[in-house]
């Protein structure tokens, strides 16, 4: 009798250790409150309410060029599980000329600001960390055109790279200062651009996108 329930007993522990254990759910780097965002998925930002984005000729500056209508689109490429780099192909980034002004000397207003050599790519580590390269039609490049007392002029400025932060308080990305060049423009044209914005929220299909 003892034998049979010393057998027992081993077989009730030999069928709790095959048991298996459900493991934990894997979380993508990029999700949303439906879950995790999708490869081949559209995310757009316009910028945060109530701020601009700027291109000035200085990092401490402020005269320049500001606009208070931005927006930029992406495609997820890629979206591993964290922690680690989801990837996109910026296919869009806009700003609307009737939301840009310039304080440069000699400027009497913005024709249009144009982001060129799209698509760029972008990626995204589990810690915030953005970086913006460029892609196979060249440098990260911006042409703004303007407005003068002498006529209109056209400023044409390249950048090998961004890098900027995504921040899951408010579901933004943030570039601070980034420097662009001057490659071809009149005098009027400052020497270099340094870029500041904040877009927010980033959404995919409406809903928020969070960095994981």
């Amino acid at each position: 009798m003892r034998t049979r329930i010393l057998l027992a007993l081993a077989g009730s522990a030999a069928a709790l250790s095959l048991t298996a254990v459900p493991a934990s759910a894997a979380t993508p780097v990029l999700t949303t409150s439906a879950g995790a965002v999708a490869v081949g998925d559209v995310v757009t930002a316009p910028l945060a309410s109530g701020t601009s984005a700027t291109l000035y000729s200085s990092a401490t500056g402020t005269s320049g060029v500001k606009c208070t209508t931005s927006q930029f689109t992406a495609s997820v490429t890629s979206n591993p599980d964290a922690p680690g780099t989801a990837t996109e192909s910026v296919s869009g980034h806009s700003f609307t000329a009737s939301s840009c002004t310039s304080n440069v000397l000699g400027v009497t207003g913005v024709s249009s600001v144009t982001v060129d050599n799209l698509p760029y790519t972008a990626s995204v580590t589990s810690g915030g960390a953005l970086t913006v390269s460029p892609g196979s039609a060249g440098a990260i490049q911006t042409t703004v055109k303007l407005s003068t007392l002498l006529g209109s002029i056209t400023c044409v400025y390249q950048a090998s790279g961004l890098t900027g932060t995504a921040s899951n308080a408010d579901s933004s990305i943030n570039f601070t200062n980034q420097q662009f060049t001057k490659v071809s423009g009149s005098s009027l044209c400052f020497a270099s651009g340094y870029f500041t914005a904040k877009y927010a929220p980033v959404t995919d299909g409406g809903a928020a996108v969070s960095v994981n």
